[in-house]
């Protein structure tokens, strides 16, 4: 399930950061953020094994998204797309990490969301951690996760599901809504990719 993202970008607390340089925001298909703020930062666990932060991705452009591994079809078709445009930008890829965030931490573990990502690309990294950990990541990029249980005590959860551009310096540089073709993060990640 889907959830609207139109105020996504407003509810990243980010009124008293600095601001970053970076390209001219008119050239990237995906809807930027002015000023460009710091990317707030997590403090989760990786489906690497390792602690996820932002920082350890400082250099490359990061391509954060949230979801789930239950997820029946959002998710598996944003990552699908996110693969896709990894695999198109050859070896530029090196330099594009992407980092998804659990919003269902009873049931995604790094186990699981490292066979879940991997079946997508194995380079992706899980962001994982308590319930309490992924609330403060979720509230740090306005995501909104609901859960609806169903009446076989199953459940799903609708959440946001906007893939944030973060540039090399760590600067929260655009958001792409969800539904947009793999051309079109090739596109913005080469612009982001030479800055």
């Amino acid at each position: 399930m889907l959830l609207g993202t139109a105020s996504v970008g407003a509810g990243i607390a980010l009124a008293d950061a600095p601001r970053v340089a970076g390209p001219p925001d008119d050239l990237l298909k995906a809807g930027t953020l002015s000023p460009v703020m710091p990317a707030p930062e997590l403090r989760l666990h990786g489906s690497d094994g390792q602690p996820l932060t932002l920082e350890r991705f400082r250099g490359k452009v990061v391509l954060l998204a949230f979801g789930f591994s239950n997820c029946g079809e959002v998710c598996p078709i944003t990552l699908a797309t996110l693969a896709g445009a990894r695999r198109k930008l050859g070896a530029d890829a090196h330099d594009v990490q992407v980092v998804y965030v659990t919003v269902d931490p009873e049931r995604d573990d790094a186990a699981q969301m490292r066979k879940f990502l991997g079946s997508f690309d194995a380079t992706f990294v899980g962001g994982v951690g308590s319930r309490a950990e992924i609330e403060v990541a979720q509230k740090s990029y306005g995501i909104s996760a609901v859960k609806h249980t169903n009446a076989d005590g199953s459940y799903s959860i609708g959440h946001s599901s906007s893939i944030y551009l973060i540039d090399r310096a760590g600067g929260l540089r655009a958001v792409m809504p969800y539904g947009h073709p793999t051309d079109d993060f090739v596109h913005d990640l080469r612009i982001l990719l030479r800055s």
